[in-house]
């Protein structure tokens, strides 16, 4: 496979928007690429061919990375055959649109592997972020407190949570002690996640206000404004539409895990 340039990088950012929505996770990884240039966790990009690729492979290169986050991070695939664009993290715990669940069974049951669905989530989108209104980024300190407070935080996600919070935007709320007591990061596909209040904390508008500053800010700076809600999170639907995020009826992103 070729390895893309920063030249090449700059016209894919440009060719991937002819498949949104499907290709807007793949997207917001090379904008953060396009936008960051070095990271702490370097990436190669390859394609089978350029410019008239079938397949590309993000390939984070972690020089220290341990179980879970190794497997987490190892590689990002995204093909496309016809019209037909994904996106996927080989991982235990694996996500890709749903149109691609019944190919995810089939090769798990080849393998020999189990396979649970974990989640569904909705992606939402922000087009016009006119309507949003006006806050402190997260350090390296405040790690342990995020990691302690997501879904999936456990010792192996660290680094993964680190990188972020280092490499990525990041808003927080901050209390008279300096310590966040809400908060929401990017990823390295640009996704907005990890919202959180704390629960003491929670019914004064910290989140929506959150919500509207990281939006305005990565909307002026040309990255993709997205999210994936997880089908049962009511509270967050209704938060992000609120803001003016809309559903894209066509495209459903899931977690299984192996």
């Amino acid at each position: 496979m070729r390895q893309l340039t920063t030249e090449d990088l700059k016209t894919l950012e440009v060719d991937l928007k002819n498949y949104f929505p499907q290709s807007l996770q793949v997207y917001g990884c090379i904008v953060q690429l396009n936008r960051n240039g070095q990271r702490a966790d370097p990436v190669c990009v390859l394609a089978d061919q350029w410019p008239e690729f079938r397949v590309l492979l993000i390939k984070p290169e972690f020089r220290e990375v341990s179980g879970i986050l190794r497997n987490i991070c190892a590689w990002l695939n995204m093909s496309l055959i016809g019209r037909c664009l994904f996106a996927w993290v080989f991982a235990s715990l694996f996500s890709a649109e749903l149109h691609h669940e019944k190919m995810l069974e089939f090769v798990a049951i080849n393998r020999g592997v189990p396979m649970k669905k974990e989640s569904v989530c909705y992606m939402l989108v922000l087009r016009d972020p006119s309507k949003l209104s006006h806050l402190s980024s997260l350090s390296e300190s405040h790690l342990a407190l995020v990691n302690r407070s997501w879904k999936f935080g456990c010792e192996d996600s660290k680094l993964m949570i680190k990188n972020m919070i280092l490499n990525f935007p990041s808003c927080c709320v901050l209390d008279s002690d300096d310590q966040p007591v809400a908060w929401i990061l990017n990823d390295a596909s640009s996704a907005l996640g990890m919202l959180y209040t704390l629960p003491e904390h929670r019914g004064k508008g910290y989140a929506k206000a959150l919500v509207a500053v990281m939006s305005k800010t990565l909307h002026s700076q040309d990255y993709p404004v997205y999210c994936f809600i997880e089908e049962e999170n009511h509270l967050s639907y209704s938060l992000f539409t609120s803001l003016g995020f809309t559903e894209e009826p066509d495209y459903r992103f899931g977690s299984v895990r192996f």
